[in-house]
């Protein structure tokens, strides 16, 4: 594996995200020591997710803070009870100092009441600006995840282009143009015939979506007589060849049931090309 695809691997994402398991680490660090490629690759990709996370960050309401302090003050707010005096002289004094231990108490239980009030409602701005914190880092991961799904689609579309163009400027590869019939007059695609192999390869990209059930069959037209030239499918357009073929005088593309038919159907025929 060449520094490039080794980069393409997703090894570098898995590494900054904490998903590379030790023995992957392990060798990208070693690599990084030895390959200037590599290592650029790696800080490009730590600066791109930095770049997210930071455009993906959630601030707290700015009056947070403020309506805590608030309610703190005000539960701090006691009344002080006036103390009861007894009309008798006699226990006039009694009454008095009966009326200041009870405030005593009052103010240390006020005092840890406060105390308790002032602990609870740090905790809940802890678990407020934690919540905050878990959220912004659940849609970091998921713009990170949907970010690399991208890339990597976008990557294999990238691939299968680049092979589509080195099969047509191929010079051992003759192109038949297949145009469409009278009842697709906009459908079209093209045949690749090696001339050495003698290997058929078709790029189809152009003809409808094959309905469920449905697919497109290749017909070479030899002395006259159709003869199966291999079943169309997505994942093998200029990919995989579908048929060696010798010798042909046109082909043509039908539409048939999964498997294919023995025979073309020519009502379903949608593009045919002389060579």
């Amino acid at each position: 594996m060449n520094n490039k695809e080794y980069i393409s691997s997703g090894i570098l994402e898995s590494y900054i995200l904490g998903h590379a398991s030790p023995e992957e680490a392990g060798i990208l660090e070693c690599v990084m020591k030895n390959s200037n490629e590599v290592r650029e690759a790696f800080e490009e990709a730590q600066k791109t997710f930095e770049m997210l996370a930071t455009a993906q960050a959630v601030t707290p309401p700015n009056d947070l803070k403020s309506k805590i302090w608030d309610k703190i003050q005000r539960e701090q707010t006691v009344e002080i009870e006036k103390p009861v005096i007894s009309i008798q002289n006699h226990t006039q004094e009694v009454a008095i100092e009966d009326s200041n231990v009870q405030d005593i108490k009052n103010n240390k239980s006020n005092s840890w009441r406060n105390f308790a009030i002032a602990a609870s409602l740090l905790f809940f701005v802890s678990t407020a600006i934690n919540l905050y914190w878990m959220n912004s880092q659940s849609d970091i991961n998921e713009q990170l995840v949907k970010v690399e799904s991208e890339r990597k689609r976008d990557q294999l579309s990238l691939q299968n282009m680049q092979q589509k163009l080195d099969m047509f400027a191929n010079p051992q590869m003759k192109k038949v143009e297949l145009a469409g019939v009278e009842k697709h007059p906009e459908a079209k695609a093209t045949v690749l015939w090696d001339t050495n192999s003698k290997d058929i390869y078709l790029s189809a990209n152009s003809l409808p979506k094959a309905p469920e059930g449905m697919q497109y069959q290749l017909w070479a037209i030899a002395d006259g007589k159709p003869i199966s030239a291999g079943m169309y499918s997505e994942d093998k357009d200029t990919k995989v060849a579908i048929s060696n073929i010798t010798h042909a005088q046109a082909f043509a593309i039908t539409l048939e049931k999964d498997g294919g038919s023995e025979a073309p159907t020519m009502e379903n025929m949608y593009v045919m090309g002389g060579v």
